[in-house]
C-alpha cells in the first residue's frame, strides 16, 4: 500500500472518533458550564480547552469561545468540525481505496456543517447529529471496506483515538465545581447501560471508573481499545521473532496495556490523573511510531495530522 493512502486512512479513523468524543465531551459538560458564573465559566472553560489540546491564550474563554474553538471551527483538528472536515479530506486524497458508501458518509457529514445552528441550544443538537453521523460513517466502513490493511489503518487510528480521549473525558470530571458524577461519565461514554449490566445497580464510584478504564468486553473502555490498537500492529506486521518487539508503537502499546491490566490498587480514583496521563503519553508516543514507520514524514503530531 502506497504510504500516502495508509496515512490518510489512519487519519481518516482518528478524526471520525475524535469528532464523536469531543461531542461527547461537550455534550454532558455544557449544561453545567451554562449555569456557572462568568468567572468560573471561564476558568472552567480555559481548562477544558487546554485539556483538549486548544492553547486558551490570555484572553478570557467565554462560553461563545469555547463552542467556536471546540465545535464549529473548520480550521482547528481539535474542533468537531474541523475533524470531520480533515476526514472528509482524507477520505478525498485516497478515493481509490475507499468504498462509496464511505466517502459519501464523510461527504454529506462535511455538507451538513453548514447547516448547524452555533448557538448553545443548537450545540446541543449538534453533538446529538454528530455521534449519528459518525455512527453511521463508522458503520460503512466496517460493512463496505475489505477488512485487509486498508481497514487495519483506519481501525488503528480509531483505536489510538479513543483511547486519548476516553482517557481525556475521565480528565474532565473534576473540571467542574462540585464535580460530575460517574452516572454522567458512563452516559458521556455510552457506557451506562453496559455497566448496569456488568456491574448491577449497587455499585459505586471505583467500579464505574475500573468499566471505563479496564473492562475487556466494552469497546470504550481504554484497556479495550489498547488492545485494539496491538491487534492492528501485529496484524500489519507480523514478527516471528523470539524475544522482543522491534516495532516502536506496538511496544508502547503494549506496555501501556499490560499495566493497567496488572497494576493492583485500592483507589483506582485517586490514582486515575495519573493513569490518563500515562495513557495519553502512550498513545502520542504510538502515533509518532507509526509515523515513522509507515508514513513519509519523520514524526506527526496527532492533535495536527492533515488539515484541509
Amino acid at each position: 500500500m502506497l504510504s500516502r493512502i495508509a496515512e490518510s486512512l489512519f487519519w481518516i479513523g482518528r478524526y471520525v472518533e475524535r469528532a464523536d468524543g469531543t461531542a461527547r465531551i461537550l455534550d454532558v459538560h455544557l449544561e453545567r458550564l451554562n449555569g456557572l458564573g462568568e468567572d468560573e465559566q471561564n476558568r472552567v472553560s480555559r481548562n477544558l480547552m487546554a485539556l483538549m489540546g486548544s492553547d486558551p491564550g490570555t484572553e478570557a474563554v467565554t462560553l461563545d469561545r469555547l463552542l467556536k474553538c471546540l465545535a464549529y471551527d473548520k480550521a482547528s483538528p481539535t474542533s468537531i468540525a474541523g475533524s470531520l472536515s480533515a476526514a472528509r479530506e482524507n477520505a478525498r486524497r485516497a478515493r481509490e481505496t475507499v468504498s462509496s458508501s464511505l466517502w459519501e458518509g464523510l461527504n454529506t457529514t462535511h455538507n451538513g456543517l453548514k447547516k448547524q445552528r452555533k448557538d448553545l441550544v443548537g450545540t446541543y443538537r449538534f453533538c446529538h447529529w454528530v455521534l449519528e453521523r459518525t455512527a453511521m460513517v463508522s458503520g460503512s466502513a466496517d460493512s463496505t471496506v475489505s477488512h485487509d490493511d486498508s481497514w487495519l489503518f483506519m481501525v488503528l487510528g480509531r483505536s489510538l483515538e479513543r483511547a486519548d480521549m476516553t482517557a481525556r473525558m475521565l480528565s474532565t470530571r473534576d473540571l467542574l465545581s462540585g464535580s460530575l458524577s460517574w452516572v454522567n461519565m458512563l452516559h458521556c461514554a455510552g457506557a451506562y447501560e453496559s455497566f448496569l449490566r456488568n456491574r448491577g445497580g449497587s455499585s459505586g464510584d471505583q467500579d464505574a471508573a475500573e468499566f471505563l478504564l479496564l473492562d475487556r468486553l466494552f469497546p470504550r473502555s481504554i484497556v479495550y481499545a489498547l488492545r485494539d490498537a496491538e491487534e492492528c500492529l501485529s496484524k500489519l506486521d507480523p514478527s516471528a521473532q523470539r524475544v522482543g518487539f522491534i516495532d516502536d508503537a506496538r511496544r508502547v502499546v503494549g506496555q501501556a496495556r499490560t499495566f493497567l491490566e496488572f497494576h493492583r490498587t485500592d483507589n483506582l480514583i485517586e490514582e486515575l490523573p495519573e493513569h490518563m496521563e500515562r495513557v495519553q503519553r502512550a498513545v502520542s508516543q504510538a502515533s509518532e511510531a507509526v509515523s515513522r514507520k509507515y508514513f513519509n514524514q519523520a514524526s506527526e503530531l496527532e492533535w495536527i495530522g492533515e488539515v484541509s
